[in-house]
Protein backbone atom coordinates (compact mmCIF):
# COMPACT_ATOMS: atom_id res chain seq x y z
CA UNK A 1 0.00 0.00 0.00
CA UNK A 2 3.32 2.29 0.55
CA UNK A 3 4.34 1.51 -2.44
CA UNK A 4 1.19 2.26 -4.29
CA UNK A 5 0.83 5.47 -3.11
CA UNK A 6 4.34 6.36 -3.14
CA UNK A 7 4.32 5.75 -6.86
CA UNK A 8 0.87 7.00 -7.96
CA UNK A 9 2.05 10.40 -6.25
CA UNK A 10 5.43 10.59 -8.76
CA UNK A 11 2.68 9.36 -11.71
CA UNK A 12 0.67 12.63 -10.87
CA UNK A 13 2.93 14.92 -10.28
CA UNK A 14 3.42 15.08 -13.82
CA UNK A 15 0.28 17.00 -14.05
CA UNK A 16 1.40 19.87 -12.71
CA UNK A 17 3.68 20.83 -16.21
CA UNK A 18 0.54 20.46 -17.89
CA UNK A 19 -1.02 22.62 -15.58
CA UNK A 20 1.76 25.38 -15.87
CA UNK A 21 1.31 25.18 -19.59
CA UNK A 22 -2.35 25.86 -19.18
CA UNK A 23 -2.24 28.66 -16.66
CA UNK A 24 0.93 30.58 -17.68
CA UNK A 25 1.92 29.88 -14.10
CA UNK A 26 5.11 28.08 -14.85
CA UNK A 27 7.47 28.37 -11.77
CA UNK A 28 4.30 28.21 -9.69
CA UNK A 29 3.67 24.62 -11.23
CA UNK A 30 7.13 23.71 -10.91
CA UNK A 31 6.65 24.78 -7.07
CA UNK A 32 3.85 22.51 -6.79
CA UNK A 33 5.54 19.72 -8.67
CA UNK A 34 8.84 19.99 -6.35
CA UNK A 35 6.57 19.45 -3.44
CA UNK A 36 5.08 16.20 -4.59
CA UNK A 37 8.46 14.73 -5.78
CA UNK A 38 9.58 15.49 -1.88
CA UNK A 39 6.70 13.59 -0.76
CA UNK A 40 7.98 10.97 -3.12
CA UNK A 41 11.54 10.25 -1.93
CA UNK A 42 10.44 11.15 1.55
CA UNK A 43 8.10 8.41 1.72
CA UNK A 44 10.63 6.35 -0.30
CA UNK A 45 13.40 6.36 3.00
CA UNK A 46 10.76 5.12 4.94
CA UNK A 47 9.68 2.41 2.82
CA UNK A 48 13.60 1.25 2.72
CA UNK A 49 13.85 0.20 6.46
CA UNK A 50 10.10 -1.85 6.19
CA UNK A 51 11.95 -3.85 3.49
CA UNK A 52 14.97 -4.58 5.17
CA UNK A 53 12.95 -5.58 8.46
CA UNK A 54 11.61 -8.00 6.62
CA UNK A 55 14.79 -9.34 4.57
CA UNK A 56 16.21 -9.72 8.55
CA UNK A 57 13.34 -11.50 9.33
CA UNK A 58 13.09 -14.01 5.91
CA UNK A 59 17.32 -15.09 6.61
CA UNK A 60 16.92 -15.36 10.51
CA UNK A 61 14.11 -17.77 10.08
CA UNK A 62 15.46 -19.31 7.27
CA UNK A 63 12.74 -18.07 5.27
CA UNK A 64 14.09 -16.29 2.75
CA UNK A 65 12.89 -17.69 -0.48
CA UNK A 66 9.87 -15.92 -0.52
CA UNK A 67 11.36 -12.46 -0.35
CA UNK A 68 11.55 -12.86 -4.24
CA UNK A 69 7.75 -13.47 -4.58
CA UNK A 70 7.01 -10.61 -1.61
CA UNK A 71 9.26 -8.12 -3.84
CA UNK A 72 7.60 -8.76 -7.12
CA UNK A 73 4.07 -8.19 -5.57
CA UNK A 74 5.40 -4.53 -4.52
CA UNK A 75 6.73 -4.25 -8.07
CA UNK A 76 3.67 -5.21 -9.32
CA UNK A 77 1.69 -2.29 -6.76
CA UNK A 78 4.49 -0.03 -9.00
CA UNK A 79 2.88 -1.39 -12.14
CA UNK A 80 -0.61 -0.38 -10.97
CA UNK A 81 0.06 2.74 -9.01
CA UNK A 82 1.43 4.13 -12.62
CA UNK A 83 -1.95 3.10 -14.10
CA UNK A 84 -3.93 4.74 -11.40
CA UNK A 85 -2.24 7.53 -11.67
CA UNK A 86 -2.59 7.71 -15.82
CA UNK A 87 -6.15 7.31 -15.13
CA UNK A 88 -6.55 10.05 -12.41
CA UNK A 89 -4.31 12.20 -14.51
CA UNK A 90 -7.68 14.41 -15.79
CA UNK A 91 -9.01 14.69 -12.67
CA UNK A 92 -5.83 16.05 -11.14
CA UNK A 93 -4.89 18.14 -13.99
CA UNK A 94 -8.13 20.55 -12.69
CA UNK A 95 -6.97 20.27 -9.24
CA UNK A 96 -3.51 21.17 -9.65
CA UNK A 97 -5.26 24.05 -11.96
CA UNK A 98 -7.16 25.22 -8.88
CA UNK A 99 -4.30 24.54 -6.87
CA UNK A 100 -1.81 26.82 -8.29
CA UNK A 101 -4.77 29.57 -9.17
CA UNK A 102 -5.11 29.36 -5.19
CA UNK A 103 -1.37 29.29 -4.20
CA UNK A 104 -1.11 33.06 -5.85
CA UNK A 105 -4.12 33.90 -3.57
CA UNK A 106 -2.71 32.31 -0.22
CA UNK A 107 0.94 32.37 -1.31
CA UNK A 108 1.84 29.43 1.74
CA UNK A 109 2.14 25.91 0.79
CA UNK A 110 0.71 24.95 4.68
CA UNK A 111 -2.25 27.46 4.24
CA UNK A 112 -2.91 26.02 0.69
CA UNK A 113 -2.79 22.51 2.31
CA UNK A 114 -5.44 23.32 4.61
CA UNK A 115 -7.19 25.07 2.23
CA UNK A 116 -6.82 21.18 -0.05
CA UNK A 117 -8.92 19.59 3.01
CA UNK A 118 -11.62 21.69 4.19
CA UNK A 119 -15.43 21.85 3.04
CA UNK A 120 -14.64 24.10 0.24
CA UNK A 121 -11.36 22.19 -0.76
CA UNK A 122 -12.88 18.66 -0.99
CA UNK A 123 -16.14 20.12 -2.67
CA UNK A 124 -13.98 21.34 -5.70
CA UNK A 125 -12.13 17.84 -5.81
CA UNK A 126 -15.37 16.13 -6.22
CA UNK A 127 -16.20 18.47 -9.51
CA UNK A 128 -12.88 18.15 -10.34
CA UNK A 129 -13.28 14.33 -10.74
CA UNK A 130 -13.68 13.20 -14.44
CA UNK A 131 -11.92 10.63 -17.17
CA UNK A 132 -9.49 10.54 -19.95
CA UNK A 133 -10.72 11.65 -23.21
CA UNK A 134 -10.86 9.13 -25.98
CA UNK A 135 -9.24 11.78 -27.93
CA UNK A 136 -6.03 11.91 -25.34
CA UNK A 137 -6.02 8.32 -25.66
CA UNK A 138 -5.47 8.23 -29.44
CA UNK A 139 -2.40 10.45 -29.23
CA UNK A 140 -0.25 7.11 -28.28
CA UNK A 141 -0.86 6.09 -32.06
CA UNK A 142 0.93 9.21 -32.77
CA UNK A 143 4.76 7.89 -32.47
CA UNK A 144 6.42 9.52 -35.17
CA UNK A 145 6.50 12.99 -33.50
CA UNK A 146 7.49 11.75 -30.24
CA UNK A 147 10.88 11.95 -28.58
CA UNK A 148 11.72 8.25 -29.03
CA UNK A 149 15.27 8.84 -27.48
CA UNK A 150 14.07 10.83 -24.09
CA UNK A 151 11.05 8.45 -23.52
CA UNK A 152 13.42 4.97 -23.80
CA UNK A 153 15.98 7.01 -21.60
CA UNK A 154 12.67 7.32 -19.44
CA UNK A 155 11.66 3.68 -19.42
CA UNK A 156 15.23 2.58 -18.27
CA UNK A 157 15.22 5.04 -15.65
CA UNK A 158 12.16 4.11 -14.08
CA UNK A 159 12.85 0.75 -13.84
CA UNK A 160 16.17 1.26 -12.46
CA UNK A 161 14.84 3.09 -9.55
CA UNK A 162 11.95 0.59 -9.35
CA UNK A 163 14.53 -1.97 -8.44
CA UNK A 164 16.48 -0.23 -7.19
CA UNK A 165 16.20 -0.50 -3.01
CA UNK A 166 14.49 -4.05 -3.79
CA UNK A 167 17.64 -5.40 -6.09
CA UNK A 168 19.68 -4.13 -3.07
CA UNK A 169 18.26 -5.98 -0.28
CA UNK A 170 17.15 -9.01 -2.08
CA UNK A 171 21.44 -8.83 -3.22
CA UNK A 172 21.71 -8.81 0.60
CA UNK A 173 19.25 -12.16 1.21
CA UNK A 174 21.79 -14.04 -1.78
CA UNK A 175 24.42 -13.05 0.03
CA UNK A 176 23.98 -12.54 3.67
CA UNK A 177 27.56 -11.77 4.68
CA UNK A 178 27.78 -9.12 2.61
CA UNK A 179 24.20 -7.33 3.14
CA UNK A 180 25.03 -4.46 4.74
CA UNK A 181 27.42 -3.36 1.40
CA UNK A 182 24.68 -4.31 -0.65
CA UNK A 183 21.74 -2.23 1.18
CA UNK A 184 24.17 0.84 0.93
CA UNK A 185 24.81 0.51 -2.77
CA UNK A 186 21.27 0.91 -3.22
CA UNK A 187 21.86 4.71 -3.24
CA UNK A 188 24.44 4.17 -5.98
CA UNK A 189 21.90 2.48 -8.20
CA UNK A 190 19.25 5.28 -7.53
CA UNK A 191 21.43 7.88 -8.60
CA UNK A 192 21.77 6.40 -12.01
CA UNK A 193 18.11 7.12 -13.03
CA UNK A 194 18.60 10.15 -10.70
CA UNK A 195 21.40 11.20 -13.16
CA UNK A 196 19.08 9.78 -16.49
CA UNK A 197 16.42 12.34 -15.52
CA UNK A 198 17.96 15.20 -14.28
CA UNK A 199 20.48 15.23 -17.65
CA UNK A 200 18.77 14.03 -20.29
CA UNK A 201 14.04 14.16 -19.46
CA UNK A 202 13.94 17.13 -17.11
CA UNK A 203 15.87 19.33 -18.84
CA UNK A 204 13.87 18.08 -22.40
CA UNK A 205 10.79 19.13 -20.96
CA UNK A 206 11.64 22.73 -19.61
CA UNK A 207 12.58 23.16 -23.00
CA UNK A 208 9.88 21.85 -24.25
CA UNK A 209 7.82 23.80 -22.19
CA UNK A 210 10.10 27.23 -22.78
CA UNK A 211 9.27 26.11 -26.44
CA UNK A 212 5.08 26.31 -26.08
CA UNK A 213 5.59 29.67 -24.15
CA UNK A 214 7.46 31.19 -27.52
CA UNK A 215 5.13 29.12 -30.27
CA UNK A 216 7.34 27.12 -31.20
CA UNK A 217 6.01 23.82 -30.35
CA UNK A 218 2.11 23.33 -29.44
CA UNK A 219 0.10 22.81 -26.44
CA UNK A 220 -1.00 19.17 -27.87
CA UNK A 221 2.38 18.34 -28.83
CA UNK A 222 3.70 18.68 -25.27
CA UNK A 223 0.31 17.23 -23.65
CA UNK A 224 1.66 14.05 -26.25
CA UNK A 225 4.51 14.13 -24.79
CA UNK A 226 3.31 13.83 -20.98
CA UNK A 227 1.21 11.18 -22.23
CA UNK A 228 4.23 9.17 -23.48
CA UNK A 229 6.21 9.77 -20.39
CA UNK A 230 3.72 8.38 -18.16
CA UNK A 231 3.01 5.41 -20.15
CA UNK A 232 7.35 4.87 -20.35
CA UNK A 233 6.45 4.91 -15.97
CA UNK A 234 3.97 1.80 -16.82
CA UNK A 235 6.35 -0.10 -19.15
CA UNK A 236 9.16 0.20 -16.97
CA UNK A 237 8.04 -0.76 -14.16
CA UNK A 238 6.69 -4.25 -15.99
CA UNK A 239 10.46 -4.35 -17.34
CA UNK A 240 11.66 -3.80 -13.40
CA UNK A 241 10.07 -7.26 -13.03
CA UNK A 242 12.71 -9.05 -15.32
CA UNK A 243 15.63 -7.09 -14.14
CA UNK A 244 14.99 -7.57 -10.49
CA UNK A 245 17.16 -10.94 -10.20
CA UNK A 246 19.86 -10.01 -12.22
CA UNK A 247 20.62 -6.40 -11.09
CA UNK A 248 20.49 -8.31 -7.06
CA UNK A 249 23.43 -10.38 -8.71
CA UNK A 250 25.24 -7.36 -10.41
CA UNK A 251 24.82 -5.73 -7.01
CA UNK A 252 26.37 -8.80 -5.08
CA UNK A 253 29.28 -9.07 -7.69
CA UNK A 254 30.09 -5.35 -6.91
CA UNK A 255 29.81 -5.93 -3.20
CA UNK A 256 32.24 -8.57 -3.76
CA UNK A 257 34.81 -6.24 -5.85
CA UNK A 258 34.54 -3.05 -3.57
Amino acid sequence: MLTFIIYLIGTLAYSTRIVGIRTGRIAVSFAVFNVFVLIQRTANTIQAPLLAKTIENGINTGNSGNLLYIFRWIIFSITLATIAGAVLMPTFIKVFDKLVTSFSAYRSLPKLMIHAFSKSGIEQFRNSISIPKRENLSELRNFRKTPKKVILLNVIAFSISSVSVLSSLYAGCLSPNLRTTCSTLASVVNSVSTIFMVIFIDPYLSMMTDDVIKGECTELEFNRCIIFIVAGLIVGSILAQFILVSASNLIVIIAKLI
